[in-house]
């Protein structure tokens, strides 16, 4: 009879305690769904296209060609443009980079709603193929050849020798202006074979094999012909000693220093 008046006791003392452990536990689940709704709330906030739209664009970089509106085109390729959260920087790096002239881009956003684009553009070396251009290191870019300043040597190969073909002009080009040439244009046919036209009009056909000691037959050879050069159309060196030249007719010739 002690006993179970003792349990009873303990039971009546220990109910306030389990109210106050309700009351904290209902008051923590309030709080952690106010904090959830209004982290739903404001992602949802900032997600939403008509509250943060991407409107603004910066454009930095030693810039010759490429423009804001040529980035804003580009932009307005894509299919959705998104919000300052949800658009990805790799897509918009992606679609300014197929801008001709863009060698790489670098992009970053500014909250709340500006895209800073920072731009490296291509230096033309040469003119490849008639319509398209290169650089330095012989990557083909299909920037506009009209606004090329200044001359650029021309440069013609099949796919993929772009590099190839460069560099023969990179190697032999001094050699020429020891003699004060230099090469206008270089080409190598489907057939491998190379011909250089200099800037005096010279044509050297050059053949496929040998083409160092073909050149230096030519050094040879112009050094002779002092100045009857002049009067040269073509040089061709495609034989195992000499060579064959090809002269424009006198009347030609006078035609060409009465234009001039």
């Amino acid at each position: 009879m002690i006993q179970h008046v003792l349990d009873k006791g303990r039971q009546l003392s220990s109910s306030p305690l389990v109210k106050k452990h309700a009351v904290g536990g209902s008051f923590f689940l309030v709080v952690t769904l106010l904090l959830g709704f209004l982290l739903y709330s404001t992602v949802s906030w900032m997600w939403d296209e008509q509250r943060l739209p991407l409107s603004n664009i910066v454009l930095q970089g030693d810039l010759q060609h490429v423009t804001a509106q040529d980035v804003q085109e580009a932009f307005e390729q894509l299919n959705h443009i998104g919000t300052f959260m949800s658009q990805d920087i790799d897509t918009l790096q992606h679609s300014v980079e197929t801008i001709p002239w863009v060698a790489h881009a670098s992009i970053r956003k500014q909250w709340p709603n500006t895209i800073k684009v920072f731009l490296t553009e291509y230096h033309a070396i040469a003119i490849w193929n008639g319509n398209k251009l290169l650089n330095s290191k012989g990557t083909v870019f299909a920037g506009d050849v009209s606004e090329v300043q200044g001359e650029r040597v021309k440069l013609y190969g099949p796919k993929g020798t772009a590099e190839q073909v460069l560099q023969a002009w990179h190697h032999y080009n001094p050699k020429f202006q020891h003699l004060g040439l230099n090469i206008s244009s270089v080409l190598l046919n489907e057939r491998r074979a190379w011909q250089i036209i200099l800037d005096n009009g010279i044509r050297l056909e050059l053949g496929k094999e040998s083409l160092d000691e073909r050149l230096q037959r030519f050094f040879l050879l112009y050094n002779k012909l002092g100045s009857k050069a002049e009067r040269v159309s073509y040089i061709d060196l495609r034989y195992d000693t000499g060579a064959a030249v090809g002269w424009i007719p006198q009347e030609d010739l006078t035609q060409e220093k009465t234009d001039d």
